[in-house]
């Protein structure tokens, strides 16, 4: 297994990864942007032995409201919910939002269909040195760079029905990059992230699906696989899910 993902991870250097801060810079500049929402796919089909399937639920939150940047409302019994598209500058918003209600704030509830893995590594980061859970609400969606941010929990719950997918990284800027680019782009950030998945104890084998599915459709995670990588820590429920 482990032979076969650092292979995974030498070969990443063909893949196209999101860069979301320059995109959404570029994009900024234009006339009749709104900065403050993303044009990156909510819900992709799934892809399971290699045919793209529908998710396991429909997400009961809407695309529009995925769509929007990141917002945080505090909730009562210290969960802190974080929905929308994680926009360049959303760790910062919620770095500015634990300073100012940490105290009260024992749990980051995900509702996101991804975005800046640079903004989920510090969000996930933040979480954790905070000694923070993380949770992933029925029929709410943790998808494509969210699963990072939801690593970083200390205790880690996904509810029945929730909806968690992986997929790879990619380039979405203006310019398209040079092969070297690309590689030496694709190769630093599979890296970054195995690192911080490994220092969360996420299992290797997580990653290796996000490796193998393109960046316009999502793997859709079991329960069974949640327990398998430790991506959850109440394995019990789980496999009652699996059942």
């Amino acid at each position: 297994m482990r032979g076969a993902f650092f292979g995974l991870l030498a070969a990443a250097g063909t893949f196209l990864f999101v860069d979301l801060r320059e995109m959404s810079l570029a994009r900024a500049a234009l006339p009749g942007h709104d900065p403050m929402t993303t044009d990156a796919p909510v819900l992709p089909p799934a892809l399971t032995d290699g045919v793209p399937q529908a998710p396991p639920v429909e997400p009961e939150a809407s695309r529009e409201v995925l769509r929007q940047a990141m917002r945080f409302e505090l909730l009562p019994g210290g969960q802190l919910k974080a929905e929308g598209s994680i926009d360049p500058g959303a760790a910062d918003r919620f770095a500015e939002e634990i300073a100012a209600r940490g105290e009260y704030v024992k749990e980051v509830s995900l509702n996101s269909p991804g975005g800046s893995v640079d903004d989920a590594l510090a969000m996930s980061a933040l979480i954790r040195e905070q000694g923070l859970s993380t949770r992933v609400a029925a029929k709410s969606l943790c998808a494509s760079s969210c699963p990072l941010i939801f690593a970083g929990g200390v205790a880690r719950e996904a509810e029945e029905n929730a909806i968690l997918g992986v997929h790879q990284v990619f380039n979405a800027g203006q310019e398209r990059p040079s092969p070297e680019q690309a590689m030496s782009a694709a190769q630093s950030t599979t890296a970054r992230i195995t690192r911080h998945l490994g220092e969360m104890g996420i299992g290797e084998g997580l990653w290796m699906h996000a490796l193998e599915t393109p960046p316009d459709r999502l793997y859709y995670l079991t329960p069974k696989e949640m327990v398998e990588y430790k991506l959850i820590t109440a394995p019990q429920a789980a496999a009652k899910q699996a059942d």
